[in-house]
């Protein structure tokens, strides 16, 4: 049985997405989803799914407790997803290969601290970029700098705006991040 840890700041529309995706596969569990946004519909989405819920403070989250707390789920693999909050090293140390994080853009173009959600989809459409997409990668101690699992790209049409692009990206993280994720748990 492998074991994931999905972290959430947001809709949680890909946490949906993860759960739909696993959710008649017998060897995968999804044992809690770990929010940082009291105001995060994210929250609703994992008590329906019936996921258990840890909503976690700034304090609490860089605490030596907090990575006891995960060990103790003896995790296979820490999936973000929509986690705004920077990875503290002690969990990425304690996790080596073992965190994941999606972003809405090719990196290493409109990546980094500040780049997230409209933020990138504006950068990329002011900036006239041809194609644009997600990238999958590896969680190191650098935002958006860890290894590249996987990207998937998109073209942008000559009267592309943030929103139609943003829908675009939403496409490609709902085809890809499940898959992604099924095939670093069996490797």
């Amino acid at each position: 049985m492998k074991r994931l840890s999905i972290f959430v700041s947001g809709n949680g529309t890909n946490l949906q997405r993860i759960a739909e995706y696993f959710k008649d596969n017998n060897d995968v569990e999804i044992v809690n989803v770990v929010c940082n946004n009291p105001n995060a519909y994210a929250i609703e989405r994992a008590k329906k799914l019936g996921i258990p819920l840890r909503m976690i403070t700034r304090q609490e989250f860089n605490s030596p407790e907090f990575i006891r707390e995960m060990a103790a789920l003896q995790l296979d693999l820490i999936v973000l997803a929509g986690f705004l909050w920077k990875i503290p090293s002690s969990l990425i140390q304690a996790y080596p290969k073992k965190i994941v994080n999606i972003h809405p853009a090719l990196l290493p173009k409109y990546g980094g601290k500040g780049f997230y959600g409209e933020h990138v989809h504006e950068a990329v459409v002011a900036a006239k970029e041809a194609f644009s997409g997600i990238t999958i990668h590896y969680v190191n101690e650098i935002y958006d700098n860890g290894e590249i699992i996987l990207q998937a790209y998109t073209a942008l049409d000559e009267k592309e705006t943030p929103d139609t692009l943003a829908a675009k990206i939403h496409q490609l993280e709902q085809a890809y991040f499940p898959v992604a994720i099924a095939f670093l748990i069996k490797n």
